[in-house]
């Protein structure tokens, strides 16, 4: 199961959705996806200083103070990881 755990300052997500197998698992790239994407924006759209650490089964996103911009990232992120919850709560978990 994915774990994606969101607080004021950073956001975690850590395991693996077990949907199938490694490099076919498509609830694990989603969430992957949705998380590199949210790195990426943030890092190139807005000028907020954010730290990551990425390992197989482990994101962890630490930041301080967001722009609005970068808190609408961040919800939109939240959206898409919390729909994805919503279709495979036996994969993904959004605390």
């Amino acid at each position: 199961m994915i774990t994606i755990s969101i607080t004021g300052t950073s956001i975690q997500v850590r395991g693996h959705a077990g949907a199938g197998p490694p490099g076919q698992d498509i609830i694990c790239a989603a969430v992957s996806t949705l998380t590199q994407s949210l790195i990426s924006s943030i890092e190139e759209l807005t000028e907020d200083k954010i730290s990551y650490s990425i390992s197989p089964g482990m994101v962890d996103i630490d930041f301080g103070e967001l722009s609005e911009a970068s808190r609408l990232l961040v919800d939109s992120f939240f959206l898409g990881v919390c729909s994805i919850a919503n279709e495979h709560p036996a994969n993904v978990r959004v605390q």
